[in-house]
């Protein structure tokens, strides 16, 4: 292994002053979990790694602002979130989401920051948080800036992000009476890579869906809001015919890739099924006041 720098700056500024935007090798580390894969792999030979995990506690901090948003601190691991109280009880659909990646050893050290800048299309949060409508703060040298979530992915591993930028907090909209579900569709063990992630948040009334935010994941490069799945959502009951055609229609126009957890024509086959599915899920959790996933 090449030899590398590694530093350990205690303040966000001072890590941010670390990074460098023109080189690409040198790379802020949360967790670490990624980073050391890349580098096992061959993938990432670092000439500097800038260590996140001693920065002051409030960048670690999970909290509920005036406007009734949940705020969470880019350095929130993953472990944390899963079991915070606020997050069960305002934003359930988060709690059993975490609680489905990786492994226990991995959620205890990953943060929610360096999970959502790898920018691995197959990473479940991205298409939970981007059909929640939330957003990241990223901190650079000249300040802040939000980025809504469905826009921080632009490709396989690439971000709008600077490189010497950094995701300083999540913000979540309050659910205000919305139900969501996730349906993590895998073959393997539930906490392993999804051959097709699929996000669903929906505001009803009575039992007509007035509102319909469909975000698809691990089938795509990147998260993948399913425009026309939510225009034949809105207005109309979930009945199982109906649900049936939008599951058909949204695979119309996809891109959708093969890899090693299915082909494309596989996937497509799934998001025709489990688009209904995670509809009624969803829809099942606001009947029962508590949220529900479909696996």
């Amino acid at each position: 292994m090449i030899p590398f720098e590694y530093l350990t700056p205690h303040t966000l500024d001072e890590a941010i002053s670390l990074l460098d935007p023109e080189d690409p090798d040198i790379r802020p580390v949360g967790g670490g979990t990624a980073v050391m894969l890349m580098m096992k792999a061959g993938v990432l030979r670092p000439t500097r790694l800038v260590s996140l995990r001693r920065l002051e506690g409030r960048h670690g901090q999970i909290q509920i602002d005036q406007k009734g948003a949940l705020r969470i601190g880019g350095m929130a691991t993953l472990a944390s979130l899963e079991n915070s109280p606020l997050v069960r009880t305002g934003w359930p659909v988060l709690a059993r989401t975490f609680r489905s990646l990786s492994n226990q050893r991995v959620r205890n050290v990953a943060t929610i920051g360096g999970n959502l800048a790898h920018a691995d299309p197959h990473m479940d949060m991205p298409p939970v948080l981007s059909a929640l409508g939330a957003t990241v703060i990223a901190t650079g040298p000249s300040g802040s800036r939000e980025i809504a979530v469905e826009d921080l992915c632009v490709g396989y591993y690439e971000t709008v992000l600077e490189r010497n930028e950094l995701i300083s907090e999540v913000v979540v909209p309050a659910m205000d009476g919305a139900c969501a579900a996730y349906s993590k569709v895998t073959t393997r063990a539930a906490h392993d890579w999804p051959a097709l992630g699929l996000a669903v948040s929906l505001r009803l009334e009575g039992q007509v869906i007035q509102e319909a935010s469909v975000v698809l994941g691990a089938a795509t490069d990147r998260p993948t809001r399913l425009a026309k799945a939510e225009a034949m959502l809105r207005g109309a009951a979930a009945e199982a015919g109906h649900l049936k055609q939008v599951g058909m229609a949204a695979t119309d126009a996809l891109d959708i890739v093969s890899d090693q957890h299915g082909s494309a024509g596989y996937k497509k086959h799934l998001l025709s099924i489990y688009l209904g599915r995670t509809v009624n899920a969803a829809i099942n959790t606001s009947n029962k006041g508590a949220d529900h996933d479909a696996h």
